[in-house]
């Protein structure tokens, strides 16, 4: 099966879209920006082509005639088996990286206390992966270290010692496992694996998992975009407008939209499209962090929180403060003087909240305003926060406007470079 990919590289997140012949979109993969761009582009490709084989592999089953809520459970049993060897296998290369590294100028005690953090995290992966059980963070990189560094903590104060070098080592760690790449050919043995932990054989199951994992899934043409994009290791021509991108990829999903709102990392953009999901005009923010997402990861910092925790908390406040300035060199600042002048967390979220709508606002007005339909994409279109602050502000300067927001939106930009790579792969096959 021939596929053509897209692939955003932002400034946390690089992501991927993979289209089969049809357009249809096979598969979506994520996975944190790295230092290392080409590393992070193929993470993300690896990750987009496991979900196409699951895709895959429900198309079989519904094939196969099997009922749909059987197929359901089967289907998310499996990816959760997946997902727990594909964490099991990335905790066995970050062993292998911390014993090269201990033995260099770390004691035998602290190899020891390190053996057992990262046996305990093992025996906890079923635990992880278990039915009902939600995840901070899809992530390696936040799952791994969130737990290493709390049984870190209680190693270093049982035995007596430097709880920041087990930080460091475990630092120095992570960045070499992240620079290692899970290829697709992985996916036979790991799906194996997961179907292997049933609980009775299923010769249905296993025979749509055996066709799945031998059908070859073969490149025919590329497009990258993203803030990252100068650095991705794609030829020039293989390079589109991450403005293009997100125009394109909004009136794909919203084929009604007209104006697009993408609060990405890095940079803002306010984007107006015609009826083809070409781009009529546009106005960015790329000057600095205020308002985007990069800004609210500071906010998190600052009051030990998840990003993911922020909108939650802020929906709660009863009475927001008025922030003045969304600069993040005096984010810290603004936001320690505030708490020390007794307000509420909540209610200085959402003041912080607005005021970056209220920036989003700004370029909105300047691209030439909220026309029907209205998408909003990027990261922070899932901050329910920013989304209501975002309702509120539209209406009270537009009136009433159709908002949408698609569940992928963090995809919207890595899609739009896909259909640009198939548009191109047409070409040339028609040529």
């Amino acid at each position: 099966m021939k596929y053509c990919v897209g692939i955003d590289l932002g400034s946390t997140t690089t992501k991927a879209v993979i289209l089969g012949d049809e357009g249809q979109v096979l598969g979506r993969g994520i996975t944190n920006s790295r230092s290392n761009y080409e590393i992070a582009c193929e993470v993300s490709v690896s990750e987009a082509l496991i979900d196409a084989r699951f895709g895959l592999l429900d198309e079989a089953l519904d094939d196969a005639g099997v009922e749909a809520d059987r197929k359901q459970v089967q289907l998310e049993a499996l990816e959760r088996g997946f997902r727990e060897e594909q964490y099991r296998a990335d905790l066995g290369q970050l062993r292998r990286v911390m014993e090269g590294l201990l033995g260099k100028g770390y004691s035998g005690e602290e190899s020891r206390a390190v053996d057992t953090v990262l046996g305990t995290m093992l025996e906890e992966s079923a635990r992880l992966y278990a039915p009902g059980t939600t995840r901070k963070s899809d992530f390696f990189r936040d799952l791994a270290g969130s737990r290493f560094l709390e049984l870190a903590q209680g190693q270093a104060r049982v035995k007596d010692l430097s709880y920041d070098r087990l930080v460091g080592l475990y630092d120095k760690a992570i960045l070499e496992v992240e620079n290692m790449v899970a290829h697709d050919e992985s996916f036979r043995d790991r799906i194996d694996a997961a179907l292997a932990k049933g609980p009775e054989p299923d010769e249905v199951l296993a025979a749509a998992v055996a066709r799945v994992s031998d059908t070859p899934l073969e490149k025919s043409g590329s497009v990258g975009t993203g803030y990252g994009r100068a650095t991705l290791p794609f030829p020039k021509d293989d390079i589109r407008s991450e403005i293009l991108c997100h125009g394109l990829g909004a009136h794909a999903m919203f084929p009604n939209t007209r104006t697009v709102l993408d609060i990405g990392g890095q940079d803002t953009k306010a984007i107006q499209v015609d009826e083809n999901g070409i781009v009529t005009s546009f106005q960015m923010n790329d000057r600095c962090a205020a308002g985007c997402g990069r800004y609210l990861g500071y906010i998190a910092d600052e009051m030990n929180m998840g990003l993911h925790e922020l909108g939650p908390m802020a929906c709660k406040s009863k009475r927001p403060v008025k922030i003045n300035s969304t600069c993040t060199v005096f984010a810290g600042a603004e936001l320690r003087e505030r708490l020390s002048l007794g307000e509420k967390r909540e209610d200085i979220l959402a003041g912080l909240h607005r005021a970056i709508i209220l920036r989003a606002m700004s370029l909105l007005a300047r691209s030439g305003g909220v026309e029907e339909e209205f998408t909003f994409t990027g990261g922070v279109a899932k901050n329910p926060a920013a989304t209501d602050a975002l309702k509120r502000l539209i209406f009270e300067n537009y009136g009433e406007r159709t908002l949408n927001i698609s569940p992928n939106s963090i995809y919207t930009g890595a899609l739009g470079a896909a259909m640009f790579a198939q548009r191109d792969w047409n070409r040339r096959r028609c040529a």
